[in-house]
């Protein structure tokens, strides 16, 4: 399985975000799928999942409430949104595939990851 996360850039500080994680094969469709970043000089950080059919989802308890989590099983496609970004959501994002239909909280959980988008945000 092959993911392909794009949406990222430079946003102003208050815009809105919207990231997509495309992946190459049917196989992410019935396994969960979540969302993380990493800042520079800091540790990956989990922001939300979801399960295999978007039934059940999870977010980061400093993060819950800004972000939405969805997907597209039939296009095979993550997403994440934001409406009120903040400088210090500046961060590499990536998307992974969970290794069962449900998900965690824990990166090693998650046996694909695409290869990064990079969003910038500006005060």
């Amino acid at each position: 399985v092959q993911l392909q996360a794009s949406g990222g850039g430079l946003v102003q500080a208050g815009g809105s975000l919207r990231l997509s994680c495309a992946a190459s094969r049917r196989t992410s469709s019935n396994n969960g799928m979540g969302w993380f970043r990493q800042a520079p000089g800091k540790e990956r950080e989990f922001i939300a999942a979801i399960s295999w059919n978007g039934g059940s989802t999870a977010y980061a308890d400093s993060l819950k409430g800004r972000f939405t989590i969805s997907r597209d099983r039939a296009k095979n496609t993550l997403y994440l949104e934001t409406n009120s970004t903040k400088p210090e959501d500046t961060a590499v994002y990536y998307c992974a595939v969970h290794r069962g239909s449900y998900y965690s909280r824990d990166a090693p959980s998650y046996m694909y990851w695409g290869q990064g988008t990079l969003v910038t945000v500006s005060s």
